[in-house]
């Protein structure tokens, strides 16, 4: 399916955009999904050796976990970025947070793509993890590929995946590949639209084995139950039926691929049925119209923002997604939330931790733009129109602390550093408006430990957390100024002030916050906020 023949009646900035397929992988913990993200780039020839790559003559580790705790750990609490090329197609693939404490950042990550895969662990099926990201997922309409991994060790029956995915996601499945043997019995998988069998730990080509003959079965694979493993497959074609691209484009059903990342099979086959599959660059969303993806004018919103990547350069990426136009490296676009103009002199291709200057870019394409604070989550980018796109809400944190600093002589650049990692996501920071220490809210403990491993590796900060009198945040609105000026001057020592001067109102309780309310019925106690209004 992936035949790009017909784009030469297309216009070169069509033609570019339809080569790109713009994806996130989402899973559980512990599912493999690192792993499928290295062998990704492995099989696209982004790297040389899964997990490293050459550079300055000499191997330097390049795995997507690149922050020291997610080495020491073993997990990804940050989004990576990877740009590579595969036969005439341009994959962006956006490696999201495991952790269930970074949910915030893999929400923003999901704004950014066109499609998901979702990594199943074959012996734990459908996780906590996995269904809430699906979620997510359902409620932007993002079309989900599945692979079920590790397949090479004991697992659950296929058909029992199959049918908790469909009863669990109330998702449509279609395997594209069908297991041949189980665990240590694993051989290989049989492809169900090519008809041929790929063997495992064999580099050799596909055999082409039609669907219903044993014999030839038992001649490709003669270390498996040949006779049983036919009647599945045609229990399975049967059974699940034939792949509908435009059902799998409006979310209703997922095609899925069997294997194991960690041998690296079954890899190719997702990455085909990507480029074949999964759509192109898909239409954006603006508070006043639908952005085309292949209009003329650049636009672009910025979903996450990442400072001191390279830890020799105090560098600040916002990472930008393109909903429409080529970008070219030099021009000027608008910011649209201050109204400034800002020239892209050094836009960047990145590849986890490694980056190179994108000379241009089209929609679809994600790159980062170096900055010294001048953009933020959910800024909009435009060449000449000046629209907004729908913002990425920020939620009410779950866990508030007191940050205290031994050395008061290090005061501002402890507020500087809270600054940059408030603008990045890592936390939200409120500032009480009695001169009290700051606070910082997170969703999960982890989060905590992320930022005073970063304020001590990258600001040189040793801090430490006091439990906090204040249990809730709350944005606080009013239908009139003087209602919510009357409101916050009554009420001073419970308001704090978040990243944006915007102000909330921090409650001792859930009690607290009812008692409120109901005193102060004009009042609005918000636990979203949409970035987009940041001023």
């Amino acid at each position: 399916m992936n035949d790009l023949s017909h784009t030469s009646a297309l216009t070169p900035l069509a033609r570019e955009v339809e080569r790109r397929r713009t994806f996130a992988i989402i899973s559980h913990p512990d599912a493999g999904k690192t792993t499928l993200t290295e062998k990704l780039l492995l099989f696209g020839g982004a790297i040389q050796l899964a997990g490293q790559v050459k550079a300055k003559a000499e191997k330097r580790n390049t795995r997507s976990d690149w922050m020291s705790i997610e080495r020491e750990r073993g997990i990804s609490v940050v989004t990576s970025v990877m740009t590579f090329e595969y036969e005439g197609l341009v994959f962006n693939l956006l490696d999201t947070p495991g952790h269930e404490d970074f949910s915030e950042d893999t929400y923003r990550t999901l704004t950014a793509v066109d499609s998901a895969v979702m990594v199943i662990d074959a012996a734990k099926g459908i996780e906590a993890r996995t269904r809430k990201l699906f979620e997510v997922c359902r409620l932007r309409d993002i079309p989900i590929v599945t692979f079920i991994n590790k397949m090479d060790r004991e697992g659950r029956d296929p058909f029992e995946l199959l049918d908790e995915i469909e009863k669990t996601l109330a998702l449509s499945t279609v395997p594209m590949t069908w297991p041949l043997g189980r665990g240590r019995d694993f051989a290989g998988t049989y492809d169900l639209t090519a008809s041929h069998v790929r063997l495992l730990d064999k580099d050799t080509a596909p055999i082409p084995v039609e669907a219903g003959d044993a014999a030839a079965l038992a001649r490709a694979v003669p270390s498996i139950d040949a006779e049983a493993a036919s009647e599945e497959i045609a229990l399975v074609q049967e059974a699940c039926g034939e792949f509908d691209l435009a059902a799998f484009r409006e979310g209703h059903m997922t095609p899925v691929f069997f294997g194991s990342a960690i041998k690296n099979f079954g890899v190719g086959d997702l990455l085909k049925g990507l480029g074949d599959y999964a759509p192109q660059p898909r239409d954006q969303a603006a508070a006043t119209r639908m952005v085309e993806a292949t209009e003329d004018n650049l636009s672009a919103f910025v979903f996450k923002i990442q400072a001191n990547m390279d830890p020799n350069h105090r560098d600040r990426i916002a990472f930008v997604r393109l909903c429409s136009g080529k970008l070219t490296r030099g021009m000027k676009v608008k910011q649209v939330r201050t109204g400034k103009s800002m020239s892209l002199n050094a836009p960047q291709f990145f590849f986890a931790q490694d980056r190179a200057l994108a000379e241009e870019a089209y929609a679809g394409d994600v790159v980062g733009i170096p900055n010294h604070g001048a953009l933020r989550i959910g800024d909009t980018l435009t060449e000449r129109e000046e629209i907004a796109f729908l913002g990425v809400p920020s939620f009410a944190p779950e866990i508030l602390r007191r940050v205290r600093l031994p050395d008061a002589m290090k005061a501002k650049k402890l507020k500087d550093a809270l600054q940059d990692l408030a603008e990045e996501g890592v936390v939200q920071v409120f500032r009480p408006r009695d001169g009290s220490p700051a606070l910082v809210g997170v969703v999960g403990a982890l989060q905590l430990d992320v930022l005073q491993g970063r304020l001590a590796a990258e600001y040189g900060l040793e801090i430490r957390f006091e439990p906090s009198e204040f249990a809730l945040a709350r944005w606080i609105s009013a239908p009139t100024k003087a209602e919510l000026d009357s409101f916050v001057t009554s009420h001073n020592f419970s308001i704090a002030d978040d990243l944006d001067g915007d102000p909330v109102f921090m409650a001792k309780s859930a009690f607290d916050l009812r008692y409120q309310g109901e005193r102060s019925p004009s009042i609005v106690f918000a636990d979203i906020k949409d970035v987009k209004k940041a001023k």
